[in-house]
């Protein structure tokens, strides 16, 4: 591939029978977007037309049978399959989701092979996903079995970053899987996200409780105090800046999050419901803490709505320029680490970012 200036932006395209076609689509029907990034879909050529109709979209694709003949100032298509897709909008469809790992297993590879820079997932049903070859609960932990580092599920907005201690797990699993050594991998993962990432010098990271009202002093648990403060205690004494625990319940309403850089939450919904309420529409998702640079809107297949012609691109195409600019934030990281002369060029940079 001819590397250019603009960063190439791989799009696996997801549930086909969802919204996840709808906003790729409409994201790069506004051909602004080409002056940002290089896209590539990893789908097929006829796949997309029949979608492009579908949406009475004015849209145009350069198709590819090889990653190595991308084209800037073009929608690419990487032909990863050739034959039709019998598409049902609203329908859960085992078929379609094989349709969507193939799209993302070839994503995923192009990424490590350094082939796209950044890859934005388009979202998949993760009922009908499950097969011999793909048993995972989602994209982050498929990502975090393929790439390097230690993944940390990072909600991300314009003002608020919410990650969790637990992502996919069950509820009556969770105070079981929070442990000491969890704590401190994900806060050490999340503290390097928010400085390498996101140009924080000296990150504020507030930690919510485990339990309601922290467990009351045992009356509702004591897993605050036996495993979530001592663990922070240490964090501390090892000059992480860390605050907390707080309780859940009255974080967000009261604003206390606008007070730091990162919040992090015990489980999904502890974290995600706030997030979501403040932030819907406009969030990403970010897997932290891996090697590569991965994104997704903030909403999932939305069978309610596919095929309507009603799904806005807004979390999409926010999830593309998350991925722009983290590429962008962590190049400069990388080349001022290689040379700490730079440093006060960090600094004002970095005072830009927050």
């Amino acid at each position: 591939m001819n590397k250019q200036d603009k960063i190439v932006v791989g799009i696996s395209i997801g549930d086909l029978n969802g919204i996840g076609s709808e906003v790729v689509l409409k994201t790069f029907e506004d051909v602004r977007m080409l002056e940002f990034c290089t896209p590539v879909l990893f789908a097929s050529v006829k796949t997309m037309s029949f979608l492009k109709k579908a949406y009475e979209l004015d849209i145009s694709f350069h198709g590819i049978d090889q990653l190595q003949d991308v084209l800037p100032k073009k929608i690419n298509v990487l032909n990863v399959w050739k034959e039709p897709v019998d598409i049902h909008f609203g329908t859960e469809d085992k078929t379609i989701g094989a349709y969507a790992i193939k799209s993302l297993k070839a994503a995923v590879t192009a990424l490590k092979e350094n082939m796209i820079d950044v890859l934005v997932t388009a979202p998949i049903n993760k009922a009908n996903v499950q097969s011999d070859t793909f048993n995972f609960p989602g994209h982050t932990d498929f990502l975090a079995s393929e790439l390097e580092g230690e993944s940390l599920m990072l909600m991300i907005s314009e003002n608020l970053r919410v990650g969790l201690l637990t992502d996919h797990v069950a509820v009556k699993d969770v105070a079981k899987t929070i442990t000491r050594e969890l704590i401190e991998k994900k806060i050490n993962t999340i503290h390097r996200t928010l400085v390498q990432d996101f140009g924080i010098e000296r990150p504020k990271i507030a930690v919510l409780g485990i339990n309601p009202h922290l467990g009351d002093n045992g009356v509702i648990g004591d897993e605050d105090d036996t495993v979530l403060i001592p663990t922070l205690e240490n964090l501390r004494n090892n000059g992480k800046v860390v605050y907390g625990p707080y309780a859940a319940d009255s974080f967000f309403g009261s604003g206390n999050y606008k007070n730091f850089d990162a919040v992090i939450a015990s489980y999904h919904d502890q974290g995600l419901i706030p997030f979501k309420t403040l932030a819907f529409g406009s969030g990403v998702n970010y897997t932290a803490g891996l090697d590569k640079i991965r994104t997704s809107p903030d909403h999932g297949t939305a069978y309610d709505v596919a095929g309507k012609n009603l799904a806005k691109p807004d979390s999409f195409k926010e999830a593309v320029f998350s991925a722009i600019q983290i590429y962008k934030t962590r190049n400069e990281f990388e080349e001022y680490s290689k040379n700490p002369l730079q440093t006060n060029r960090r600094k004002s940079y970095s005072k830009k970012k927050e």
